[in-house]
């Protein structure tokens, strides 16, 4: 690790299992505080638990790392905004923030009704509108009172949202979405210092697992598995390095 985000602060949202979990991670080994969201609920997004988010919490501090679960439903204004107060509750600050957290409700159009389509909107769409946008007016307030900082949002995309996904027409448009809110987002806010991008990764995690089966399986050979998170960044679930000590 080279501790490339040392003494810096990254909330990471959809933190307690896949991709948003190997990204708490990897932030932490190379030196992060992260604030870990999850709401813990299931693949449809029914039920809650706090239990993903405080496990992945609690495995960065074992590995010598700090962190802080976070439970809120950010897809509600008060609950992003409690994301970023908890940032700066605990740490004082933050740097970075992740949106990842999501998922799916697959129907052929025909067969999709009004309520999976508003859910799946709402947890991938509104889901990163509303961290981003308190996540920006705290970063412009510091940039206005002369403090301007080195920000970074990372938004979560798909080759859905780029290309189209039989089955997933709610999935693919809020994924398309989130392409055009993080363009808009990057020139707003880019006077304040803060860069925004999107990612469109491709990895083994319950929302792909099953639905790509053959694509994410596992290779049983031991050879090179480019799906999962402790080879490459496109993955979501399996090992992490152990992190430096605090």
């Amino acid at each position: 690790m080279t501790g490339l985000c040392t003494a810096r602060v990254v909330a990471v949202t959809g933190a307690g299992r896949g991709l948003g979990r190997a990204h708490a991670l990897a932030f932490a080994a190379e030196g992060a505080k992260v604030v870990v969201n999850d709401l813990g609920v299931g693949l449809d997004g029914t039920g809650a638990t706090a239990g993903p988010a405080q496990q992945v919490a609690d495995e960065i501090r074992a590995r010598g790392g700090d962190a802080v679960a976070h439970t809120g439903d950010i897809t509600t204004s008060d609950g992003a905004a409690s994301l970023v107060r908890t940032a700066l509750d605990t740490y004082g600050r933050l740097d970075t923030l992740v949106n990842n957290a999501g998922f799916l409700r697959d129907r052929m159009l025909v067969n999709l009704d009004e309520d999976d389509w508003d859910a799946v909107m709402r947890v991938h769409l509104r889901g990163h509108f509303l961290p981003l946008k308190h996540a920006a007016a705290h970063w412009r307030a510091e940039a206005k009172a002369g403090r301007t900082p080195e920000a970074r949002v990372i938004n979560t995309s798909s080759g859905a949202g780029l290309l189209g996904s039989v089955g997933q027409g709610n999935y693919s448009a809020a994924k398309a979405g989130i392409v055009g809110l993080t363009l808009v987002a990057a020139a707003e806010m880019r006077r304040y210092g803060v860069q925004v991008n999107a990612i469109a990764p491709a990895a083994r995690t319950r929302m792909t697992e099953q639905t790509f089966a053959d694509t994410m399986a596992a290779p049983a050979d031991g050879a090179f598995d480019a799906m999962a998170p402790r080879t490459s960044p496109r993955s979501s679930s399996g090992s992490a390095p152990p992190l430096r000590p605090a």
